[in-house]
């Protein structure tokens, strides 16, 4: 969940005199700071979920799966952003911003989305995120009924979307070796 503090521009210096004051994270986005923490418990079980079911499935290969404490570099994106659930393989490759630890190298992706975030999550976000060399997948989850969107790298330019909506589905995450059913996604959640 993301909300703006004020409809006013920030500089890039207040934005990052109010990171490392405060203890809640916080984007900066063209001049609009935006609170990341503070989400429903939909979201927050939805980002648990994925985390322990990929840390599972993924411990004791090369891949490792981080929340969203950790900030990633998107040189799109300035000066950092938080996704949901980041991947990265093999070591990763961290870029330190005014003091904050940044992954350069994720594999993939995941934003929950939220009602205040879900538009720009699919379009100005990932946007900004497709300037991460390393990235081939983006997943989005939505939050309030079983539906996630797969989005993949084919080239430098073209990506594909595949859409699921099923519990029983599967999404095959060829580029972690995994697969991640919705039904591990929506743990302990049900929808009318």
């Amino acid at each position: 969940m993301s909300v703006p503090l004020r409809t006013e521009s920030y500089s890039i210096e207040e934005y990052s005199a109010l990171e490392r004051a405060s203890e809640r994270r916080f984007e900066y986005r063209h001049g609009e700071i935006v609170c990341m923490s503070g989400g429903t418990i939909e979201h927050a079980t939805i980002a648990r979920n994925i985390v322990s079911h990929l840390t599972t499935k993924l411990r004791g290969g090369s891949c490792r799966v981080y929340g969203s404490d950790l900030a990633v570099y998107a040189p799109a994106g300035q000066p950092y952003r938080y996704p949901d659930v980041s991947v990265v393989c093999g070591e990763p490759r961290l870029l330190e911003i005014d003091g904050r630890d940044c992954l350069e190298n994720p594999i993939l992706l995941v934003e929950v989305l939220s009602p205040t975030s879900a538009d720009y999550d699919r379009g100005t976000k990932f946007e900004e995120y497709k300037s991460i060399s390393t990235l081939t997948s983006y997943l989005l989850v939505a939050q309030d009924r079983l539906h996630v969107a797969y989005r993949t790298r084919h080239d430098h330019n073209t990506w594909h979307e595949t859409v699921f909506d099923s519990l029983d589905t599967t999404i095959p995450l060829n580029a972690i070796g995994v697969s991640l059913h919705l039904h591990e996604i929506y743990e302990e959640l049900s929808f009318k």
